[in-house]
């Protein structure tokens, strides 16, 4: 065997460990977490990642949620378009633990009136019990005071305030919700709460609002 070739074999060799070593690279796993989209604004959305629609079965209507869907943890930004239109209303970049739960509530046109909730979701063994925290999502209504039956309030909630999940009892309760500190009624409504449910009660709309716009109360079922 010649010189020549005893060197075309050596680097031969040492091309194939290279390509050994590239193939032991090891990547970052990506990591799993679960985010509940609700739409607390007066448009018919849609949301995307990476220009790639994420709720392709329905549109997320006002009042409505996507419930907990499986995303990647880390960072990723979404984007939000009206229902039909090509233009983006807003871009929002969020970084996500991973093996969380969270709701990112979606209240206007605009990405500051959108916000995340970290969400802690334990089982009540209680009997009949059921778990309902108050998040107020309406950008122009300042501080509100919240009610659901008469054992559980939230008082003084400034836009973006989250209370704990808090529990009581299932069954028909009244829901209140009054402008902090005043005694004039702005939602009064019943709603059934289910035993072993873990529900969200927030605002919606706007004072002055009409349409889709008009202040109320949504539910969301965190489980």
């Amino acid at each position: 065997m010649n010189k020549g070739l005893y060197i075309l074999l050596f680097f031969a060799g040492l091309l194939a460990i290279e390509a050994c070593k590239n193939n032991d690279n090891v990547f970052p796993a990506v990591l799993p977490t679960s985010l509940n989209f609700v739409n607390a604004s007066a448009d018919t959305l849609n949301y995307y990642l990476n220009g790639t629609r994420q709720n392709n079965n329905s549109n997320l209507f006002p009042t409505g949620q996507s419930y907990y869907q499986t995303v990647n943890a880390g960072q990723a930004t979404y984007q939000f378009k009206k229902a039909g239109s090509f233009s983006v209303l807003f871009s929002l970049p969020l970084t996500l633990i991973d093996s969380t739960y969270y709701s990112l509530f979606v209240c206007g046109a605009t990405a500051d009136k959108s916000f995340l909730t970290l969400d802690q979701l334990y089982t009540d063994t209680v009997t009949n019990s059921t778990q309902i925290r108050f998040v107020n999502a309406s950008p122009d209504a300042g501080s509100l005071d919240f009610y659901a039956g008469d054992t559980i309030n939230y008082k003084s909630a400034p836009f973006k305030g989250v209370s704990a999940f808090l529990p009581t009892g299932s069954g028909m309760k009244e829901v209140k919700i009054y402008q902090a500190g005043s005694s004039t009624k702005l939602v009064d409504t019943v709603i059934a709460f289910q035993p072993g449910g873990i529900y969200t009660l927030f605002s919606k709309g706007l004072l002055k609002g009409t349409g889709t716009s008009v202040f109320d109360v949504g539910l969301g079922i965190n489980h």
